[in-house]
């Protein structure tokens, strides 16, 4: 695992030229896991939801190179939605995207949020683990084949 010291968090925008290797990354993750179809997906949403007074978007950099990401944007009066949580295929196991989701909360926080919401997809069993693992209640059947759920909706109190 990297020491914390190591890694710099920065806010930027969708725009931002850093978010490139996300954005390459879970178009081929989305694709190869759910077809071609699913390409768009990065294109959904206006760049402005990820960015302040509603949404952020945080890329960790080690030195000048981003090596994990996330995003949130407004769900409702009082929950963010979770989106774009990326960990660069090089860097992974390495416990960065348990960082992502601290500066997340954190960012949440202080955008006056008080739970988090977020979908994954059936055929993403890390990201599910992962959000298991970092205290996210499932709002599906746990014991349910998750090929069956078209998305695993989480949620969590940010107190």
């Amino acid at each position: 695992m990297t020491a914390p010291e190591t890694l710099v968090a920065r806010r930027v925008r969708w725009e931002d030229p850093a978010t490139a290797p996300l954005k390459e990354e879970l178009t081929h993750e989305y694709v190869t896991r759910y077809g071609d179809g699913a390409r768009a997906e990065l294109t959904r949403y206006d760049p402005d939801v990820f960015a302040p007074p509603h949404g952020t978007l945080v890329l960790l950099f080690e030195g000048d190179v981003a090596v994990a990401g996330g995003a949130f944007m407004r769900h409702d009066d009082r929950t963010a939605e979770l989106k774009r949580i990326w960990t660069d295929s090089r860097h992974r196991r390495r416990g960065l995207a348990r960082r992502v989701l601290a500066e997340l909360e954190r960012d949440a926080v202080d955008l006056g949020y008080s739970r988090l919401y977020l979908t994954t997809g059936p055929r993403q069993p890390e990201a599910r683990a992962l959000y298991l693992a970092t205290g996210y209640a499932p709002l599906f059947d746990l014991t349910a084949d998750p090929l069956t759920i078209p998305y695993l909706p989480f949620e969590k109190d940010l107190g």
